[in-house]
């Protein structure tokens, strides 16, 4: 278990769990590991999303790092796959995202990046937690080895020409109407820009952040207004993103949402058609629908499952040479061109095979069925209760009843103490029974625990 670093970097709510003391003492800690080698002025670039919290934290993490010697590059709002590759084409050190991604303002949180512009693997996250809880003093840097920070010019342009650069020369998004929800977060700026360079007509929302509104019933989970939008526009998409950009939603012209594992579908097909698929498969996670899968195994491509979160999609895809993967919410990684998850070059790579089928993206998008799935959620104050022998004997009785057309995951949250319970299969009344059936398991193991 780590203190401080979850699935996703440091996260929490602001001045609670993310103080400015923590961020100092962050900057610090991973500052003097990537700084350890090279005689040379070592950089790390920071950035951030919209929230009123970012301010401090910012300013912090300025501090922690100059106080080592490293120099900083302030980025301001930009979202979380920019920063990664500006770590890289900037040759820094070290890469740094403020935020919370699709959480409420209240929350922020830190994201690092190593010098190839991955996130960090478990270790050096845990040699950082030693650092930021041990004593620095000795270790600072001296009055004439303290490092500058600046803000560099063009940034945002360098992110859209790269975002740009991702489609074929030939292709361009003329004659297209485009309606894109920026969730009031880092990509209110970039995102809108890019798809207006590239021919679109386009009309933005949740683009005025405030610092309190981000993800704020707008965004890739409050798809709603986005919905509205298109449907009272006559336009050809809605793209939805994120607060931190790095997920993307889409509605196609019918006004009807397309999730991750439709957009994996479209773009595997489309790059198995041009001969683009690095392995004859994709790689996605166990709450992946079954759709998917069956989809998949018609064109001759496997799908590969991992535990939840992109990080675990992408540490497979990195060690086995797949090209593309992704999550269901819209976490979808094209190591061709990046090296997380980009919500905007994702959409962009789906109008491309839009634009080239010349069909519209409801034609394009519904590759398959989902299977009906449900999702319940147990929480629990204390214990195991996965472990308990009745929850054991529900899970392999409702497995048994599922049988090989359907799938049963149970799992604890990552991020809180609650027990996520998802079944699927072709016939929904069975699905539920079975669900229904191990969350009162649970239920009854978590309540003896508590008592």
């Amino acid at each position: 278990m780590r203190k401080y670093f979850g699935t996703d970097g440091i996260r929490g709510r602001a001045n609670g769990i993310i103080t400015p003391d923590l961020a100092l003492r962050v900057g610090q800690a991973a500052g003097l590991m990537f700084s350890q080698s090279g005689d040379y002025r070592h950089r790390v670039v920071i950035g951030k999303d919209t929230r009123l919290s970012g301010y401090m934290i910012e300013n912090a993490l300025v501090a922690g790092f100059t106080s080592v010697g490293m120099d900083v590059l302030v980025l301001g709002p930009m979202p979380t796959p920019a920063v990664a590759m500006l770590t890289r084409s900037m040759r820094c050190d070290l890469g740094v995202m403020i935020s919370a991604s699709h959480n409420p303002y209240e929350d922020n949180g830190i994201k690092l990046f190593g010098p190839d512009g991955f996130k960090l693997n478990d270790d050096v996250e845990k040699q950082i937690e030693a650092l930021i809880d041990s004593d620095l003093t000795a270790r600072l840097a001296g009055p004439a080895a303290l490092g500058r920070a600046k803000r560099p010019e063009s940034i945002h342009a360098r992110y859209i020409e790269f975002a740009k650069r991702t489609l074929p020369r030939q292709v361009d998004l003329e004659g297209m109407r485009v309606v894109v929800d920026c969730a009031n977060g880092a990509a209110y700026k970039v995102a809108p820009e890019t798809l207006w360079e590239l021919g679109a007509e386009v009309v933005s929302i949740g683009v005025e952040p405030n610092g309190f509104n981000i993800n704020h019933e707008v965004g890739s989970t409050a798809p709603e207004a986005l919905v509205h939008k298109v449907r009272e526009l006559r336009a050809d998409v809605g793209i939805a993103l994120d607060g931190d950009a790095d997920r993307v939603l889409i509605v196609d012209e019918k006004g009807q949402k397309v999730d991750g594992d439709q957009l994996m579908a479209v773009v595997a097909r489309s790059w198995k058609e041009d001969g683009r698929l690095a392995q004859p498969g994709i790689v996605a996670t166990i709450m992946s629908n079954l759709g998917l899968e069956r989809y998949l195994n018609g064109l001759g491509l496997n799908l590969v499952r991992t535990a939840v979160g992109d990080r675990y999609v992408l540490e497979h895809m990195r060690a086995h040479g797949f090209n593309l993967g992704g999550e269901q919410s819209g976490h979808i990684i094209m190591s061709d061109y990046t090296t997380t998850g980009d919500g905007l070059v994702a959409a962009l790579q789906l109008l491309a095979v839009v634009k080239s089928m010349g069909r519209t993206v409801s034609e394009v998008c519904h590759c398959f069925e989902p299977l009906p799935q449900v999702l319940k959620n147990v929480r629990y104050k204390a214990g195991k209760p996965l472990q308990d022998a009745s929850v054991i004997k529900a899970i392999e009785a409702g497995r048994e009843r599922l049988g090989a057309a359907g799938r049963l995951v149970i799992r604890p949250s990552g991020t809180e103490p609650v027990i996520r319970v998802m079944g699927e299969g072709d016939n929904e009344a069975l699905v539920t029974r079975v669900v229904d059936d191990v969350v009162d398991a649970v239920t009854r193991a978590a309540s003896q625990v508590a008592a």
